[in-house]
């Protein structure tokens, strides 16, 4: 009988700060979010720190009274990762890290490191560790020196560089590698587009574990990769899909995120392509999820930052049978179910169904209401296959009638 290993969690703390331009409300969303981070990443989290101030200690992010309250947590109940939810520069982290004495990380290089854990073929582990690089490369400290020795050679012997110039000239080369190399992929996967013909593409996006691998898997009757966790889908995933025979290629993109890295949307950029050169975009949203909201206005943030806003989109309102509603029971707020409450007709009549001119509720994972999303998505793609292909015109109307 094969024992099962036991999964060692990583003992880890959260720091989070509340300043002029955000309020301790969504400082505990935010940390809500970097937890979940963490856990996909293989951490427990053993205690939050969350500080009041104007702005960020330009020295060391916290204050000097509050990282010692830090530090003796850390050092009482033996915490191996210290998590900080923005940012830091790279002094502040060296700073932090003389204090702490500890790994000490910050929400990009989290994110970074569930990108590199989840990353399966080549391309997205080149977008990753090029990504990873630029990050670093102003980060680089004394724990840098195993990456190679220096070279030597003709012409080279002498004092030489420093040890940290050396890791620094190793990072910038492996940067120019990996660039070139995402070039020639990029141009594979160009050709590849461009091979797919005059086929109307619809691609999948919205916030990070909202369901639109399940909801892939649904629709195209395959079997993408799923898991309720953080960027589970990192590469991107193309199927046919026939309804009522029109046929259109479907695309399961990588996850949206509030605070993005820079790196990752430079690195990702071929990735983004599918969904620039997609002909509708399907608007995932987790409607079970208390700040789905904010994942609307940051999913659509993104998408005009890489100037995808002008395109058609259906927004796809998931997990209705998750959702909970909030109730007032004596003095207390007590959290229940929908099911006896919401039908499709009630969530037709909410203001969600007005955001958009095309809206539908589903339950991806219990093929709940499928049939509906099914239809509109037909309609759209029909107006968009009836101009990309004017003489078939006279064949939707049959087909509409076998139906």
């Amino acid at each position: 009988m094969i024992e099962k290993k036991e999964i060692i969690y990583e003992k880890v703390v959260l720091i989070g700060i509340v300043t002029q331009k955000q309020t301790e409300q969504q400082a505990d969303e935010y940390l809500d979010e970097l937890e979940f981070l963490t856990h996909t990443a293989g951490g427990e989290v053993k205690k939050r720190f969350i500080q009041k101030l104007e702005f960020p200690n330009p020295k060391t992010f916290l204050g000097t009274g509050k990282l010692e309250d830090v530090k003796n947590y850390i050092t009482e109940n033996e915490i191996g990762t210290a998590i900080f939810d923005d940012e830091l520069a790279p002094s502040q982290l060296r700073n932090i890290e003389k204090v702490l004495n500890i790994k000490v990380l910050d929400r990009t290089n989290l994110i970074l490191d569930i990108f590199a854990q989840r990353a399966q073929t080549s391309y997205a582990k080149t977008q990753v560790e090029l990504a990873q690089c630029q990050y670093l490369l102003p980060r680089l400290t004394r724990l840098w020196t195993h990456l190679e020795r220096q070279k030597g050679g003709i012409g080279l012997r002498g004092p030489g560089e420093t040890e940290i110039e050396t890791d620094r000239r190793i990072i910038r080369d492996k940067i120019s590698l990996l660039k070139e190399k995402l070039i020639i992929i990029d141009k594979q996967m160009a050709v590849q587009r461009k091979n797919r013909g005059k086929m109307v593409r619809v691609a999948l996006v919205g916030y990070t574990n909202v369901g639109k691998s399940t909801l892939m898997n649904v629709i195209s009757k395959s079997d993408v990769f799923a898991e309720n966790k953080l960027f589970a889908t990192l590469d991107t995933t193309v199927r046919k899909v026939v309804i009522r025979n029109i046929p259109f290629l479907l695309t399961d993109t990588v996850g949206f995120i509030r605070k993005l890295p820079t790196q990752l949307v430079e690195s990702f950029k071929s990735t983004l392509d599918e969904v620039r050169e997609a002909d509708l975009l399907l608007h995932i949203v987790d409607i079970s999820h208390p700040n789905f909201e904010e994942h609307i206005a940051s999913v659509e943030s993104t998408l005009a930052e890489i100037k995808c806003s002008d395109k058609p989109v259906i927004m796809v309102f998931n997990k209705i049978d998750n959702y909970s509603y909030q109730t007032i029971d004596g003095d207390d707020l007590v959290t229940q179910k929908d099911k006896e409450h919401y039908t499709l007709e009630d969530w037709k009549k909410t203001w969600m169904s007005k955001m958009q001119n095309n809206c539908v509720f589903i339950s991806a994972l219990n093929k709940e209401n499928i049939e509906d999303f099914k239809d509109i998505v037909f309609e759209e793609v029909k107006k968009i296959h009836i101009t990309r292909f004017p003489y078939n015109d006279f064949l939707y109307q049959e087909f509409e009638e076998e139906v």
